[in-house]
């Protein structure tokens, strides 16, 4: 017989037991209310990409060469804009953007770069995130296929921010990276502007020089022609770029590019340097640059542009603009380029001080928009 203590104590537990059941939440609702709090779908989504900057004119650009290069555009900021579209990270997106625009032979980076002095292709790249401010970088890779995806594992799968050569390629493989023939790389296009720099560097005087005579950056498909370090005639920058801005509020940054024509001695630009030509930081800005790479290294670019908006008080509009027009051709003649930046609230700016380059965004709005020339050059052909 159960004695009336223990009778007691039974009920108090089965009432306790009911009012547990009877209160707790089903798993459906806790999933919802999660999926809720890590996400809010009416918060601001926003991409910009750029593939290069320089003396990019209409005149100089066939039909043909043009459309193929806003479809490119239009296509890498549909790959990055799905991502964000569908809850993916900024991270995912400015990889996917670039991967499309590394894939394609147009712009000077994976597929379509340049060659150096040696008549190999080097890739150099970056990636960043503004939340974290956690980085991956890497310089003179010749078997990648796609160096914006190692960045990513680099910043992913490792407690370094660079690699270098081969012992990035080596990481690459024991990240499951398949190498490639650096063959897979070559196009005869890039092959002539080789020609052609190598040419211009046997007919040059034998002056004494800064060890840059004959180096190219190149872009779009003409071949550039080349001057000293402090007043280059520099025709194209091909460097590929991306911004995103996701639905939790994180900037990722990312560039990626073969650098010179004719390059030499291992040289490294801007590209790879977190903070010349790459920077993100939730609380400012993301920004990805494309030009000389001396100059955006001296100016710390894109980190100045962030800095500005931080102790400074700038928009990002003032900021980049300041930055490209003014502080950049102060270092010297050579400062030409632009970059591309976007902010927390998804203000995008896109300043250059070429004649052109190519960009293009998808707003808050989900407008697209993909040019290539100055603003009044654009205009006049609507």
């Amino acid at each position: 017989m159960m004695t009336s203590s223990v009778r007691a104590l039974c009920i108090a537990l089965l009432v306790t037991t009911g009012l547990l059941v009877a209160t707790a939440p089903s798993s459906s609702a806790q999933d919802a209310r999660t999926t809720e709090t890590m996400m809010d779908t009416d918060a601001p989504i926003a991409i910009v990409v750029h593939g290069g900057a320089g003396t990019i004119l209409p005149e100089n650009m066939t039909d043909e060469k043009e459309t193929a290069i806003r479809e490119a555009l239009a296509s890498a900021l549909d790959a990055g804009y799905a991502v964000l579209e569908n809850g993916g990270s900024s991270l995912d997106a400015v990889v996917e953007t670039l991967v499309i625009l590394e894939d394609s032979p147009l712009f000077n980076a994976g597929r379509g770069a340049v060659f150096t002095h040696d008549g190999t292709v080097e890739h150099d790249a970056s990636i960043m995130h503004g939340g974290t401010r956690s980085a991956g970088a890497l310089t003179g890779v010749s078997t990648v296929k796609n160096p914006i995806r190692l960045a990513r594992a680099i910043l992913d799968h490792s407690r370094h921010v660079m690699m270098s050569g081969e012992g990035a390629e080596a990481f690459a493989q024991s990240q499951g990276f398949e190498p490639v023939a650096n063959e897979y790389f070559y196009t005869e296009r890039r092959r002539q502007q080789l020609r052609d720099a190598l040419s211009r560097e046997e007919t040059q005087l034998d002056e004494p020089g800064d060890g840059m005579e004959g180096e190219t950056e190149t872009g779009d498909g003409e071949a550039g022609t080349t001057g000293s370090a402090e007043t280059p005639d520099i025709s194209k920058f091909g460097t590929v770029g991306a911004v995103a801005l996701d639905r939790e509020g994180t900037i990722s940054a990312g560039t990626s590019t073969g650098g010179m024509t004719n390059k030499r001695w291992g040289r490294v630009g801007d590209s790879p340097i977190i903070g010349a030509g790459t920077y993100a930081h939730n609380e400012t800005c993301g920004v990805s640059a494309t030009g000389h790479g001396e100059y955006f290294m001296r100016g710390v670019v894109a980190h100045d542009i962030a800095a500005r908006m931080r102790y400074g008080g700038e928009s990002l509009q003032g900021a980049a603009r300041s930055v490209v027009m003014e502080e950049l051709p102060s270092i010297g003649e050579g400062g030409s380029g632009g970059v591309i930046a976007l902010d927390r609230e998804g203000n995008i700016s896109m300043p250059f001080n070429t004649p052109g380059m190519y960009r293009g965004y998808v707003d808050t709005n989900g407008n697209v928009v993909v040019k290539i020339y100055s603003e009044e050059v654009e205009a006049s052909r609507d």
